[in-house]
């Protein structure tokens, strides 16, 4: 009916301009329509509405500005977060129920409440969108045996095409409510005719809705009008008088109202003018740039990137660094920034390969002799924690303690026992916690990850070359307590035994209430299992499977925030992290896929054939696709790390590291080097790109 834009007014005030289409403004019922929602705006208030700022329904273009309200809608939120839990759905109600008592007060009905056309914001919902109501018992803009509304939250009567009372906007209510509960509407879904159906005949589906709440919403669902509760009795039954509506609001949609606030702020830059040279011979000035976001800290959110610091790391051996000029394996860039340091690396086992680890000021690397920490300013080694010659893994927690895990020289079963590195002596502690039948000399032995105190690892029972068992185990790292302990293995087989001394996890991280891990099952199948479970039971919410080869899925972390999962293969995906549904995707074809994901500020990027791509993390959208060179394009595999700074995103391509400039979505330049691994350490503006042979240290702009 109308078109609604972002706009401000001549004062500064944000606001969202609606405007009827031209060929409805020439049709004097639908401009008194237009005329009624602009009074049902006022009506309802700024409470519970978007305030009207101003309307002109007679003008020749009618058009209504209202406040911008800083919050998604419904439909959007449970999208997002997932349905919502019980004390979120009641205030919900209670906060809705209000709005209808605001607008019964004043003789008018919505008509057309439902998910869509209401707002969740940090002070309460907004009920939004009055373009069908009217006044009650007023029928002129709907004669009678006309069905308006949207099927799935019409009420029997309003189906029928009867009058649509008070009453039936407690019956579109509750069919929201459902919605937000469950993320079905009562009725289910199917053509607006089986809707209608269902609707006037069937009985709606409450079973996943809370028990608590299945009474009243049962009531208010009543086929007969007279029998539904008013708007004042919901109040009271589901508000709880307790705290303040955004106290009831999950961390993601208390985040996603954040991103919106910061967006509707953020200041679009002028546009560029096109680059006068060729992107590859000039690097851009770098002139100062805002922020596109503000740190939102909500629960343990804050711990989490620094978690995802540790992943399994062994059987390396590191040299002191030395200059630039003499590593043999970087070539000499031209036309990119100077590396900071260099150092060599080698291994003995050729598939074997080695992340960095940053922890505090220092770089980790765990090496065939031990725990070797460089400065991570100058590349020189500070200090190498060394026991013996077996291979080690490591991970490193948010407080920045090493633990680590030696392989004994033998085929004996010795209990696993998690060790500690002192890093003021550079030495193991002499306690550990052990972890009782595991055996510490297999592969397949593993120290996922570290957070909340809280150390994640995989391990097998029995000795090499007999039939063993895998497990995951979560260990209290400051009590040494097993806090629970889960098989590994094939879930439709029910089994984690074989003979095989193999990883089962080949990656894993923590985000918001998950422990994600990439899991593979049979190693002559290239599926990859995400399993997300609760971090303080071991128990299993969702798993999925993903077309992500497992040799792919072990080179990079999980990349996740404090809502969603992004992956990448050949849909680049974001997965809620309460269910594991699909909150947005991004198609390719299957023989071009995606890298693995990197995260920026309110952007994720990945990688394939055709160059690099950024896609909103809140809605999904392509925001611009690489423009890239065709005579050095970006590797056809996905088998990529990627690193993002505030200007640039770096990826290996054919020639060697690759920097694309955010701003011109070109490539600023090229670092020659054969290294196919990159980690960004925001913080101390450093990325180091590992090779077979060799880490270097880049600046990460």
């Amino acid at each position: 009916m109308g078109t609604v834009y972002l706009a401000r007014s001549p004062g500064g005030r944000t606001v969202a301009l609606k405007t009827v289409h031209a060929r409805l403004a020439a049709d004097p019922a639908f401009r008194a329509r237009f005329r009624l929602e602009a009074d049902a705006a006022r009506i309802i208030g700024d409470r519970h509405g978007a305030a009207v700022v101003a309307a002109d329904p007679l003008a020749e273009t009618p058009w209504l500005a209202t406040e911008y309200v800083l919050g998604p809608p419904l439909d959007d939120a449970v999208a997002l977060a997932g349905p919502l839990p019980e004390p979120t759905v009641r205030a919900l109600g209670a906060a809705l129920a209000g709005a209808l008592r605001q607008l019964h007060s004043s003789d008018v009905v919505h008509r057309d409440l439902k998910p869509s056309n209401i707002l969740v914001t940090a002070h309460g919902p907004k009920v939004i969108d009055f373009g069908i109501a009217r006044a009650a018992g007023d029928d002129r803009l709907t004669s009678t045996g006309a069905a308006a509304g949207t099927p799935a939250y019409m009420s029997p009567e309003q189906a029928s095409g009867e009058e649509h009372t008070p009453a039936g906007d407690v019956f579109a209510l509750a069919g929201v409510l459902v919605f937000a509960a469950t993320g079905r509407p009562p009725f289910g879904s199917g053509a607006p005719a089986d809707l209608l159906y269902r609707v006037r005949y069937a009985e709606p589906d409450l079973s996943t809705a809370p028990p608590s709440l299945r009474p009243l919403l049962a009531a208010c669902l009543a086929k007969d009008p007279s029998d539904r509760p008013d708007p004042a009795t919901l109040v009271a039954e589901l508000h709880d008088g307790h705290g303040d509506f955004a106290d009831h609001l999950p961390p993601p949609l208390l985040a996603a109202i954040a991103r919106r606030a910061t967006d509707v702020w953020h200041p679009h830059p002028p546009r560029l003018p096109a680059p006068a040279q060729d992107p590859y011979t000039t690097a851009l000035p770098t002139p100062p740039r805002l922020s596109r976001r503000r740190l939102l800290t909500l629960g343990g959110g804050a711990a989490v990137a620094a978690a995802g610091a540790g992943a399994g790391f062994w059987a390396w051996r590191a040299k002191e660094p030395r200059s630039t000029a003499g590593a043999p394996a970087p070539a000499r860039p031209t036309r990119a920034p100077s590396s900071l340091w260099s150092t060599e690396l080698s291994t003995p086992e050729k598939d074997e390969r080695t992340f960095p680890m940053v922890v505090g000021d220092q770089v980790v690397l765990v090496a065939g002799m031990g725990v070797v920490f460089n400065d991570i300013a100058t590349g020189r080694t500070s200090g190498v924690c060394t026991a013996d010659t077996t291979p080690w893994t490591a991970v490193a927690d948010e407080a920045g303690v090493v633990h680590v895990v030696q392989r004994k020289p033998d085929t004996e079963h010795h209990d696993l026992v998690v060790r500690t590195v002192d890093t003021a002596k550079y030495a193991l502690r002499p306690s550990g916690i052990t972890v009782k039948g595991l055996n510490a000399n297999m592969d397949a032995t593993q120290l996922l990850c570290a957070a909340g105190g809280i150390l994640y690892l995989a391990g097998a029972t029995g000795v090499p070359d007999a039939l063993r068992s895998h497990h995951l185990v979560a260990v209290d790292t400051r009590t040494g307590r097993e806090l629970w302990r889960t098989a590994l293995g094939d879930p439709k087989t029910r089994t984690g035994s074989d003979s095989t001394d193999r990883r089962y996890v080949m990656a894993s991280s923590i985000g918001g209430d998950r422990l994600i891990t990439f899991e593979s099952y049979n190693e002559f199948d290239d599926t990859t299992r995400i399993v997300a479970r609760d971090p303080r039971t071991g128990t299993v919410r969702w798993h999925k499977d993903i077309d992500v080869p497992r040799d792919t899925a072990a080179l990079n972390r999980p990349c996740l925030d404090g809502t969603h999962l992004y992956t990448g293969g050949t849909n680049f995906s974001a997965l809620r992290l309460s269910d594991g549904g699909t909150a947005w995707q991004e198609r390719i074809s299957a023989n071009d896929p995606f890298s693995a994901p990197v995260l920026g500020d309110g952007a994720v990027y990945a990688v394939a054939e055709g160059g690099a791509y950024a896609v909103d993390t809140t809605t999904g959208t392509k925001l611009w696709q690489e423009k890239a060179a065709t005579d050095n394009p970006a590797l056809p595999d996905s088998d990529q790390s990627l690193a993002v700074g505030s200007r640039y995103l770096y990826y290996r391509s054919e020639t060697g590291l690759a920097a694309v400039d955010l701003r011109t979505r070109r490539r600023a330049w090229v670092y020659g080097t054969d290294a196919d691994h990159v980690v960004a350490q925001r913080r101390e503006g450093r990325m180091f790109a590992v090779g077979d042979r060799f880490m270097i240290a880049l600046p990460l702009k």
